[in-house]
């Protein structure tokens, strides 16, 4: 679909209304009209079909199995126990393959059949949570460091972003006209939209807040990023980054994935002015002709950052201050028990890819029902996919462990680091714009990556491994040591060279190969790692220090303290 159309389409939709509740009603085809595809997602699904079953049933002669992806709005991830148990039986009355956890920290239902989407919706909404702006041209679901290092400061900065979630959001009611039966009234379809405009931003837009040392949202990989500066346990403000993302096109070199540049700091009652100020800018001068150079950070390069940050300045009626130093450690998660500073603990838990099911490596989502059915605290979804048991009482520590154990929860105490910190984005079946497997693959990888780890003597080394079945970068492949990028089936292209703290861009390696020329490529620099490496150097800084790949992209070092 071109981006005229894309354009056309919000404009013309009686702000995001459309045709919905018509195809909806048609009892003819599991789809939606085409314009309709597109306005679904700013109600937070994708219209999708099982792409294992394309050939068969065009074969047949019966058209494809559709269904839809539904994805929750829930800034920071945090839920409920009372919520979760209630995604938990949406996720098994209308959805296919469980739960899941996305690198947004939203959860996603797969597999939801059009006749159920309705139900399912009011459902999501019943726990009141809902999928508003969870997709399409508008700023998605807002990530926010999940680890529990500084306790208070993560309150404050979830608050914070929170707030600044409501504040972006559309301003149109027809997401509660469509789902939740909320009656129209005169006027609807001409709401004003002091953010958005009358069509939306050019493409999607993504925020961040990241609390240093711990960079798990990969600030520098969103459109806007917010990284926390402390004095103690206080947050005084933010650096503000622009201009992250993680998209591309293969064999097009007016797409790339670009690093966010750091503008200045802005105290905690500045946050949501310059985040405005941002958003309506790029509202304003992004590019509504060609989509695949709509995002910010394409408008940033055209134009400038001084020119960018002129117009922020401008917008949000201040200047902003010099930026502050900071220092990341890593963009992982951190497992196992931590205490925060009210004496209650935190349990970091891996879940592969996110996905949450009951099967051969143990019943992960009964035992998160079952530990959902006695926690105090809450839950809170990381942007690696993984879970945090947040809030536990110390008296209760014992219980929530021997759930996990039972239910197969504790494999983070015997994982590999590389198996612990890797990422994949869905793929195939269901994702329209994936080239090759990911999530489905990656555990094959990974085991054969640990076995020439364990041969070179690093099965302990923490290497960051991110695959993703197409250039567009959902996993944020480009901030990998180790990252595939799908080209074809069974092919990808072998990125390297990322460092491990979320600030620099990896290379390509080897374009368009198979898994013996991937296992064939790592081989010798795993060997070359072990014997030359530095003490605590990780293997993306030994590739660059040693030649192997030139160093992209990466943040100032003026910047890290």
């Amino acid at each position: 679909m071109s981006a005229h159309s894309v354009e056309d389409i919000k404009q013309a939709s009686g702000r995001l209304r459309g045709t919905l509740l018509d195809s909806l009603a048609n009892p003819v085809t599991g789809a939606l009209a085409e314009a309709d595809q597109v306005l679904i997602k700013y109600h937070g699904s994708y219209q999708q079909d099982d792409r294992d079953l394309r050939e068969e049933r065009r074969v047949a002669r019966l058209e494809p199995d559709y269904s839809f992806m539904i994805r929750t709005r829930t800034p920071g991830g945090v839920v409920t126990p009372a919520q979760w148990l209630g995604l938990d039986a949406i996720a098994t009355t209308y959805a296919e393959r469980g739960l899941r956890i996305t690198t947004r920290q939203a959860f996603q239902f797969h597999g939801v059949i059009k006749g159920r989407l309705k139900a399912t919706m009011q459902a999501i909404n019943a726990q009141l949570i809902d999928t508003l702006a969870a997709c399409g041209d508008v700023n998605r679901n807002v990530a926010v460091a999940a680890n529990p290092l500084e306790s208070r400061a993560h309150a404050a900065v979830y608050a914070q972003a929170a707030a600044l979630s409501r504040h972006l959001l559309p301003n149109t009611r027809a997401y509660y006209e469509i789902w939740l039966d909320e009656q129209r009234v005169a006027g609807s379809g001409e709401e004003d939209e002091p953010v958005y405009g009358n069509a939306y931003l050019p493409r999607k837009f993504k925020i961040g807040f990241a609390i240093p040392p711990v960079n798990d949202v990969d600030v520098f990989a969103q459109d806007l990023g917010f990284i926390a500066v402390l004095e103690g346990s206080e947050v005084v403000g933010y650096n503000v980054a622009i201009g992250g993302g993680m998209g591309a096109t293969h064999g097009d070199a007016d797409t790339n994935p670009r690093l966010a540049d750091v503008i200045g700091f802005v105290t905690p009652d500045q946050v949501i002015a310059v985040a405005t100020a941002v958003v309506t800018a790029q509202r304003d001068f992004g590019n509504r002709t060609v989509r695949k150079r709509a995002r910010l950070k394409y408008t940033i390069d055209d134009r400038g950052l001084d020119w960018f940050t002129s117009q922020v300045e401008g917008r949000a009626g201040f200047p902003l201050a010099a930026a502050r130093p900071f220092a990341f450690e890593h963009s992982g998660d951190r497992f196992g028990w931590v205490e925060g500073h009210d004496g209650r603990w935190h349990l970091t838990l891996r879940l592969l890819s996110g996905r949450i099911l009951d099967g051969a490596d143990g019943a992960h989502l009964t035992g998160l029902r079952e530990i959902a059915r006695v926690h105090e605290g809450d839950f809170r979804m990381t942007p690696n996919q993984n879970l945090v048991i947040a809030g536990v009482p110390a008296g209760e520590r014992a219980r929530i462990d021997a759930l996990v154990q039972a239910h197969g929860l504790d494999g983070y105490r015997t994982a590999s680091p590389l198996r612990l910190k890797s990422v994949a984005c869905v793929a195939l079946p269901t994702c329209g714009l994936a080239m090759a497997e990911a999530e489905r693959y990656l555990p094959t990888l990974t085991t054969k990556v640990e076995a020439l780890l364990e041969a070179h003597g690093l099965i302990d080394a923490p290497i960051l491994l991110r695959i993703s079945g197409c250039p567009n970068g959902c996993s944020r492949p480009y901030l990998a040591e180790i990252a595939l990028v799908g080209k074809a089936p069974g092919r990808y292209n072998l990125m390297l060279g990322a460092d491990h703290r979320g600030q620099r861009l990896n290379t390509l390696y080897r374009e368009n190969i198979a898994e013996p020329e991937i296992l064939a490529a790592l081989d010798p620099l795993f060997a070359r790692y072990a014997a030359e490496r530095a003490p605590g150097e990780g293997f993306g800084d030994f590739l660059v220090r040693a030649g192997v790949v030139k160093p992209r992209t990466g943040i100032p070092l003026e910047l890290q303290a």
